[in-house]
């Protein structure tokens, strides 16, 4: 109700009435919100009325000099209780009048902390400073000297006093009558944080009548929990000592920052405090100021370095392949060796280089002495730096080798060395027409035919001396790989060709025991000379293919055509000619077979004139070559040798030749 005009104003009533410093709980006083209050708040008179166990000493000492400030006059009732710096605040009160049934308590500032003995005398230090800012107002009010109220402060005690007991020391004006919230302050906080215990005259419950004997009942220990009684509150939460461990670990690794130490000091003064509160709370102090890493709407930049030791290999590694004369093209080999330091470096010196990166001395070995700890020691990376550069040789030799099978193979991918199936389905042809009822036709599902390839492994061991190292006989270590490399490549290659040559040169019998090239899989023409019109038949051949279930044709057509090397020019010349080079009298007649292949393939590995003609093996692959895992190069492995005064290099290469259909080629054994 509006206050009339001319009527003195009335007092004004402020609660703290919970904990003091903090708002997770509805009753929680914060000094920053009640400050701005009071400020705001016209009064002549403000009863300020207590029942907390304080909190926060930063906040009360802000409460505190809040209250002096304003220009009413402060009265101050304890309700309850006024524990800690709640007893604090009361000394702001111009009168303080405690409840007959109320306490007050005063002690020393306290707190939780870790660290060293010098973290630890900074935290009392400062504990110290609080004591005595703290300390007059308690010396102001009970009339004490500053050195009695300071030693209240100091001393680690807890201090309680009665009602009359407080009044007797000065610390409270005036004892009224018995407030009813007193009298649950064993329900309303948990006291076990201070040292000594309340009195217990004053927070003794009313008197109720005590059951019989008979009606006692023993509480099993299935039994649920004992709940309050309906009305009575439940007791607050409180930390325990673990979970106070908890936060302390929490805060240990910010501990240099300032602000995150004061706020450690400050949770901890504050057992009502969940673990959660505090967390979020410490990572809200945390993001203050901070900018986020990666900004909104972008994305992040990873950006991998490579360190000291993989620079020096890489180094390493490079020169080798430079002086070995394995890097072919000119602008790369300038790259690889301008500004490198292990160009003028023998493989001796290079080894020497990884034992002091290892750090290993090697200054009382000789020669053999320095390649055998560069090979042994575990820690050594000469091992890694030739293999690295053995492989590069094996991966290059094997990429530039002329290869000529994957011109007309299908390259596949087989997950384990078990036979892996290729399906090819089959089709349901024209549909029926419905009959004059109206009935449809049941059609059945078309059977489908299969190949199967499997992948098996081929390789060496080849041994490499210590002599070849001391020696600096590149010619030796770098030929090795080169030379595996070209093997690997060739090994391929050669079981392409020798799969094409079985059953004479037919390829090798399929799942329905005939060969790849049979007179019954339609893919052998009239032997006849590589001419013009016998490639049209050709074309013809493979055009006429239907599909599995032989319903419709697959109307392939010829994309690469394999003759051996003695034939290669003839058919390049059929394939370019704009006119029928077989007409006689040099009449202009087009060549109907023009362009016809996008690739000419011959090779010293046929013989005679047999000629065979694939589709794109993309679209009807008919050989396949299929590696482990999809990995189609060489691998190399390093193996410390007994046997050997070196070491050994394993090559090997998983991979499967087979052919999976006959549809998509057609040969012709040449006349």
């Amino acid at each position: 109700m509006p206050q009339a005009a001319g009527e003195p104003p009335k007092p004004a009533e402020l609660l703290i009435y919970g904990n003091i410093g903090d708002r997770w709980n509805e009753d929680g006083v914060v000094a920053s919100e009640l400050v701005r209050d009071l400020s705001a708040l016209e009064a002549d008179t403000i009863n300020l009325r207590i029942n907390s166990y304080g909190g926060s000493v930063p906040d009360g000492l802000a409460i505190y000099n809040a209250l002096r400030r304003h220009k009413a006059a402060i009265n101050v009732f304890v309700d309850g209780v006024a524990i800690s710096c709640a007893s604090y605040i009361a000394m702001a009160g111009d009168t303080i009048t405690m409840a007959k049934n109320s306490q007050m308590m005063i002690h020393a500032p306290w707190t939780f902390a870790y660290g060293n003995s010098n973290d630890m005398r900074e935290q009392a230090d400062i504990l110290d400073r609080y004591a005595k800012a703290m300390a007059s107002a308690y010396a102001d009010k009970s009339g004490k000297t500053y050195e009695d109220a300071l030693a209240l402060l100091t001393d680690g005690k807890d201090h309680w006093y009665l009602a009359d007991e407080a009044k007797a020391e000065g610390f409270a004006d005036e004892v009224g009558e018995e407030v009813a919230v007193a009298a649950s302050l064993a329900n309303s906080f948990d006291l076990s944080r201070f040292k000594a215990a309340a009195p217990a005259a004053a927070i003794a419950p009313p008197q109720v009548p005590q059951p019989t004997a008979a009606a006692v009942t023993t509480k099993e220990a299935s039994m649920p929990a004992t709940v309050p009684a309906a009305g009575q509150p439940a007791a607050p939460y409180a930390r325990t000592k673990d979970e106070n461990t908890q936060v302390l670990a929490m805060f240990k690794p910010f501990a240099s920052r300032p602000e995150i130490a004061a706020l450690q000091t400050e949770v901890l003064a504050d057992p009502g405090l969940t673990i959660e509160a505090i967390q979020a709370r410490l990572l809200t102090e945390m993001g203050k100021g901070a900018e986020p890493a990666v900004p909104q709407n972008s994305f992040p930049k990873i950006e991998t370095v490579s360190d000291e030791a993989d620079k020096a290999r890489e180094a390493a590694v490079n020169a080798i392949l430079v002086k070995a004369g394995v890097v072919a093209d000119a602008e790369k080999r300038r790259a690889m060796s301008a500004s490198n330091p292990a160009m003028s470096l023998s493989l001796v010196e290079m080894a020497k280089a990884a034992l002091v990166r290892s750090g290993i001395r090697h200054d009382h070995l000789d020669k053999m002495g320095v390649v055998a700890a560069a090979f042994t020691q575990g820690t050594s990376d000469f091992p890694v730096l030739l293999e690295n550069a053995m492989h590069k040789t094996l991966q290059t030799s094997y990429a530039i080798a002329a290869n000529t099978w994957n011109r007309f193979c299908a390259t596949g991918s087989v997950s384990d060395f078990r036979a892996h199936n290729r399906y090819r389905t089959g089709s349901f042809g024209s549909l029926d027409a419905v009959n004059e009822l109206g009935e449809y036709v049941n059609k059945s599902i078309p059977d489908g035919e299969k190949g199967s390839i499997a992948a098996t492994t081929k390789g060496n061991i080849i041994n490499l001396s210590r002599r070849a190292i001391i020696d600096d006989d590149l010619g030796v270590f770098v030929g090795l790989a080169n030379m595996l490399g070209r093997a690997a490549a060739r090994t391929v290659e050669a079981d392409v060709y020798a799969l094409l040559a079985l059953n004479s040169g037919a390829g090798p019998t399929m799942g329905d025991g005939k060969a790849l090239f049979h007179a019954d899989h339609g893919n052998i023409t009239t032997s006849a000379a590589i001419t013009m019109a016998a490639l049209d038949l050709d074309r013809v051949a493979m055009a006429s293919q239907k599909d599995v279930s032989g319903n419709d044709y697959l109307d392939l057509r010829p994309a690469v055509l394999l003759v051996p090397i003695g034939l290669g020019g003839t058919a390049r010349s059929i394939n370019d000619a704009q006119y029928d080079p077989d007409t006689a009298n040099k009449m202009h007649k087009p060549n109907i077979v023009n362009g016809l292949f996008r690739d000419i393939v011959d090779t010293p590995r046929l013989s005679g004139n047999r000629r065979y003609l694939f589709a794109d093996p993309s679209e009807a692959p008919v050989l396949e070559v299929a590696f482990l895992d999809g990995n189609q190069n060489p691998y190399l492995e390093l193996q410390n040798s007994f046997d050997v005064d070196g070491a050994r290099y394993k090559v090997r290469l998983d991979y499967g030749v087979a052919a999976v259909d006959y549809r998509g080629a057609v040969t012709n054994a040449g006349g």
